[in-house]
């Protein structure tokens, strides 16, 4: 039985990536999360999947130059619209405080540079160590850059591979770089290539995957985990799911 992640917390039913969002997925029985992250001007970890603020607040902007202050105080519950409360950006280490029932976290980075991705990885190394949470979460990127800068310094916390295209072996790269998961757009999912992926020892985790039909076939294939907007119905689909141990 696959594992459940909420992505970006329940995105299909509430403000993407804000705690309204990651509450809801709680709600369902969910109580593992996706969720991207960008810098602060002062260096902070802002729970937010665009570099701008345009989609989520309708405001103008770059996450990177404002404060996480600032950023705390700007209503991201615009995509879609409807929502009836403000929901403010979040920070992680607000997230990690307010919701300690979550079990794991996949943590997207959103990063280029080399130098970039050592103040990111830095930062959320800081940031789970003061929690505890060493074992309860993995960093997953699609920046070869990030997994190789984790790699290259011995990196403590254990690494996923974002792959939506496919263009290269994505198995072959999430090994090259120490990766302990593989975050596979479903599009690419095929029962050789999850086994395979299996046998080298990875956590094959696909998204985004809204549909109960498809919800049922890649449970069929043995993804070990399904990313979901729908944290409800993919409940009522396939069940939770248990899993004694993760990757780390």
């Amino acid at each position: 039985m696959a594992i459940l992640y909420g992505h970006r917390g329940a995105r299909g039913e509430a403000p993407e990536n804000t705690l309204p969002s990651f509450r809801q997925a709680l709600d369902a029985g969910v109580t593992r999360m996706e969720l991207d992250l960008h810098l602060s001007s002062d260096r902070q970890l802002m729970v937010i999947h665009d570099p701008t603020l345009k989609r989520t607040t309708g405001l103008r902007g770059k996450i990177a130059q404002h404060t996480a202050a600032q950023l705390m105080e700007m209503d991201a519950r615009f995509a879609p619209p409807g929502w009836p409360t403000a929901c403010p950006i979040p920070s992680l280490k607000q997230l990690f405080e307010a919701f300690p029932e979550i079990e794991h976290y996949q943590l997207e980075v959103k990063s280029g540079s080399i130098n970039q991705s050592r103040i990111v990885l830095n930062a959320i190394n800081a940031l789970v160590a003061a929690f505890g949470l060493q074992d309860r979460v993995v960093i997953t990127s699609s920046s070869r850059t990030l997994l190789k800068v984790a790699k290259d310094t011995g990196f403590n916390l254990p690494t996923g591979l974002v792959e939506e295209y496919g263009l290269l072996d994505p198995i072959r790269s999430a090994l090259r770089y120490g990766c302990q998961f593989l975050v596979l757009n479903w599009k690419l999912c095929n029962p050789d290539r999850i086994s395979r992926a299996q046998r080298k020892g990875l956590h094959v985790s696909v998204w985004t995957v809204n549909d109960p039909a498809l919800m049922d076939r890649l449970v069929d294939m043995g993804v070990d985990s399904i990313i979901t907007d729908v944290p409800h119905l993919a409940v009522k689909t396939i069940g939770l799911g248990t899993s004694d141990e993760l990757p780390g």
